[in-house]
């Protein structure tokens, strides 16, 4: 929880904040009391920070109310429970200058799982909802697959570059923003929470294989923790923060990064991938993010390297392999995996997007 200062008061805007915990950072409201028609235990949360807006328009990048909507679940769950998958559905575009108010509702509480549902108002409308699943460490691991990692796939496209020397992912995706940028018309803004990189796919996109069957396109973006994922008004010596994070206690925290991750820019992969560069209408449906690994493969801090300049804390760097499987019904899919630094399959996310081209226009007789 953020202290008293850090809350916005109503007449003022909501404050930027760079590091992913400042901008997950939520007070604990009043709850409604049950009644016997509905049960189950409710609580809520309001939102401290202000969400990013892509392309410095006037909606929220949808990524945040999806990765606030669990962290906010995850402040109601036992401790060892750690959110496993979540399915969201996108219901209003985000405003950027009204709080998010989640409401989380108790479905379930098992031993090993439990169910969480949230709703995300603004205004007092839902503009967002979602079903949000935890479940507690097992330790025996009697089976495992996965493929090939992105690392092994892509080598010669990642081989001899640091993560620092791919350029920094765009606000929006797009040639015609890209090009504003570089010719000085817009500043890119900074992006909250996450350093984000773009890896150069053209050559691997440019062949005729891949012009033929859009899905088989694809676009790796590598992306690290912004900050400490400690609570800024809570002390910690470095040897303090490393036992904290080895003991699972900002588990919850790094899944809702890697979520969070998961939606940027993945939705313009899609236009790129068919070979169309503007369109009319693109928007999230629905998003789900599967995670597989819990514990190590999870966490973003690479206690093994040391600090990085004696006073960053020194990051892991995950790979998101993007692409689209199919498309039709002016809807069209985005899927990604996540990889973790070893190789470890960490999570799967999969979009559902409504996506309108622009028609051409008619020609007079």
């Amino acid at each position: 929880m953020s202290s008293q200062k850090d809350r916005p008061n109503s007449s003022e805007k909501l404050p930027f904040r760079a590091s992913f915990v400042e901008l997950m950072g939520l007070e604990r409201l009043d709850s409604s009391s049950s009644t016997p028609d509905a049960p189950e235990k409710v609580e809520r949360f309001q939102s401290l920070a202000a969400p990013y807006p892509p392309g410095m328009g006037e909606m929220a990048f949808g990524g945040h109310v999806y990765a606030q909507s669990a962290y906010a679940a995850s402040k109601t769950v036992g401790k060892g429970f750690v959110i496993h998958d979540m399915t969201g559905t996108f219901i209003l575009p985000g405003q950027l200058d009204v709080p998010y108010v989640y409401t989380v509702r108790h479905i379930r509480d098992g031993s090993m799982y439990c169910t969480r549902a949230v709703d995300a108002r603004q205004n007092g409308k839902i503009c967002f909802s979602c079903l949000c699943s935890f479940k507690r460490p097992e330790e025996q691991q009697t089976f495992h697959h996965q493929p090939a990692p992105a690392q092994e796939r892509f080598k010669s496209l990642l081989a001899g570059k640091k993560p620092e020397d791919h350029l920094t992912s765009p606000s929006v995706d797009a040639d015609w923003w890209i090009e504003q940028v570089q010719r000085g018309d817009i500043a890119e803004p900074e992006f909250p929470g996450l350093d984000v990189r773009k890896v150069d796919m053209t050559s691997y996109n440019a062949t005729e294989e891949v012009k033929q069957s859009p899905e088989s396109y694809r676009q790796l973006t590598l992306y690290a923790l912004k900050g400490s994922p400690q609570d800024p008004d809570v002390a910690l010596s470095t040897q303090e923060l490393e036992a904290s994070d080895k003991s699972g206690e900002f588990d919850n925290l790094y899944a809702c990064a890697h979520m969070y991750a998961s939606d940027k820019n993945s939705l313009l992969l899609i236009p790129r991938a068919l070979g169309h560069k503007t369109w009319s209408a693109m928007a999230s449906l629905t998003l789900t993010v599967v995670f597989h690994h819990h514990g190590e493969a999870l966490r973003m801090i690479d206690w093994d390297v040391g600090e990085e300049d004696g006073k960053s804390l020194p990051r892991k760097w995950f790979i998101q392999e993007g692409w689209t499987p199919t498309s039709g019904e002016n809807r069209a899919i985005h899927e990604s995996y996540l990889w973790s630094p070893e190789g470890v399959l960490l999570a799967t996310s999969y979009q559902d997007s409504l996506l309108r081209l622009k028609k051409p226009g008619r020609e007079k007789l």
